[in-house]
């Protein structure tokens, strides 16, 4: 009895092509003959046009990707200078007093942050009675302390939103524990927080996608660093 004939298979085809390499040298006349449908018309184009066809594809996606790079490459370094531009703005104060202020005020203008508010406790005893130490609910340094990372997201009637002039125009906000002697929030263990907490800074914007939970928090922390550095003169 004889064994039936197993059909051949597209895999069987795709496989055999894969697995020998030099078919199409030894039958070159193939590659112009062979007719396919162009996924971008209707007419039908050679083998070897094809291919040209996927690698300028692939040239373009390596095109675009190149431009998010250089993108991302340009944003880093605009965020780099507007940090190193705040820090030097914080440097040259001569009076501790003024920090919080500075701090405040610095940030609005090279961040563009329509809102920032700061609060500071364990300061020294001539620093109680200024704005900055006042209205600093037990709550608030309870939250502040638990504060792993800076807090990005929707603004969830946070007390201290209502630090800001205008809280009720607060949609998202991104709130940074200030902390002495902190371990660099990109080495912090991201489940203990690092340094004792010794203020709060409120950055607050009306559009609710400035602040939002998936975005990354590397500038924000070495704000938060910057900050509470220059602060320590206050206690």
């Amino acid at each position: 009895m004889n064994n039936p004939i197993t059909p051949i298979t597209e895999d069987d085809i795709a496989n055999f092509l894969v697995n020998t390499p030099d078919f199409f040298d030894r039958h070159a006349q193939l590659l112009s003959t062979v007719r396919i449908v162009n996924p971008h018309g209707q007419r039908a184009v050679s083998l070897q046009e094809r291919q040209a066809d996927m690698l300028r594809e692939k040239i373009r996606a390596l095109e675009q990707r190149m431009m998010e790079m250089i993108r991302n490459g340009s944003d880093n370094a605009v965020l780099a200078d507007r940090l190193h531009r705040w820090a030097q703005s914080l440097l040259i104060l001569q009076q501790p007093a003024d920090l919080p202020a500075a701090i405040v005020t610095e940030i609005q203008h090279h961040f563009m942050v329509p809102q920032v508010a700061l609060r500071v406790w364990k300061v020294a005893d001539k620093f109680h009675k200024k704005a900055f130490a006042q209205n600093i609910s037990e709550d608030v340094k309870s939250f502040a302390n638990g504060l792993t990372l800076p807090y990005c997201g929707s603004n969830n009637d946070f007390e201290a939103v209502q630090w800001l002039a205008h809280p009720h125009e607060a949609k998202s906000v991104a709130m940074l524990p200030l902390r002495n002697n902190a371990t660099p929030w990109t080495d912090a263990d991201d489940s203990t927080p690092a340094g004792d907490c010794m203020g709060l800074l409120v950055l607050a914007s009306p559009d609710p996608q400035r602040f939002h939970p998936s975005m990354g928090t590397d500038v924000l922390g070495r704000i938060a660093e910057l900050a509470a550095a220059a602060l320590t003169r206050l206690q």
